[in-house]
């Protein structure tokens, strides 16, 4: 499915857009749902603590109406296309990731990019904690992104090539210490698209959810998708991160 072209971009840069990969009826289904919990569940529903710690709409987070944008659309087989087939878990959990517009007025801050997985005391993981459990993102919007600063998911291409590197030369367990501030190649991309887009990352690629200049909430849908030997492999990945990609193996000889 996916082309020659679109690997070798993915390889190099660390992410993927793909335009029009979900269905506009799975679409529109899912944020209908989503709107009618923001709108009517909100933060009275049977776990507020975690209504923005964890993600919002938990109560959807495991239907099938969620999940099926993963599990039974073409995001499926463009992942396998990158990690082999029969080599990717079923998506049970997704987070749904609305951006809010910030007040008017108020200019965005400095973008500050992160790696997953890594605790900073205020997001639910202790400091000093950090772990590798998933191996790629896959990000769908779920309306129009047409502009920077309207919630896009953001990215820094060939950081992921960044940090292995320098993770070769300290060791995975800076880690612990929180997100390392190092240079990376390029200027962070913030990803604009259409609703039924699908952004595929490394797990290892710098991102941020962008902020939110619009008058119009972003809606998103955000997977962690896990290749089959993630919990085996670990934070290996950290130092060989090419080690689960068996279907671009060919085109990632030279960066291991």
């Amino acid at each position: 499915m996916l082309t020659l072209a679109q690997k070798r971009k993915f390889v190099t840069d660390g992410y993927l857009h793909i335009p029009a990969l979900v269905p506009d009826a799975m679409v529109q289904t899912a944020l209908q749902a989503i709107n009618h919990s923001i709108g009517e569940v909100g933060k009275t529903g049977a776990d507020p603590a975690r209504y923005r710690v964890d993600s919002f709409c938990f109560e959807l987070t495991r239907t099938a109406i969620i999940t099926d944008i993963f599990n039974r659309t073409p995001v499926m087989s463009a992942v396998e296309d990158l990690l082999g087939q029969g080599n990717v878990l079923p998506v049970e959990h997704v987070q749904i990731a609305p951006r809010f517009p910030l007040p008017v007025g108020q200019e965005p801050e400095p973008y500050e990019g992160h790696l997953d997985g890594i605790g900073g005391g205020s997001n639910g993981m202790a400091k000093g904690v950090y772990v590798r459990n998933f191996t790629l993102f896959a990000v769908v919007y779920l309306v129009d992104v047409p502009a920077p600063e309207s919630g896009n998911f953001t990215v820094w291409p060939q950081s992921h090539l960044a940090f292995q590197d320098w993770f070769r030369q300290v060791g995975h367990e800076v880690l612990s210490q929180g997100v390392p501030q190092i240079d990376f190649p390029r200027e962070r991309v913030m990803v604009t698209g259409k609703a039924g887009d699908v952004i595929l990352a490394h797990h290892q690629l710098q991102h941020t959810g962008g902020h939110n200049s619009s008058p119009h909430v972003r809606h998103a849908l955000i997977s962690r998708i896990r290749h089959r030997g993630t919990a085996t492999f670990d934070k290996k990945a950290y130092t060989d991160i090419w080690h689960e990609w068996e279907g671009i193996a060919e085109l990632t000889a030279d960066y291991r």
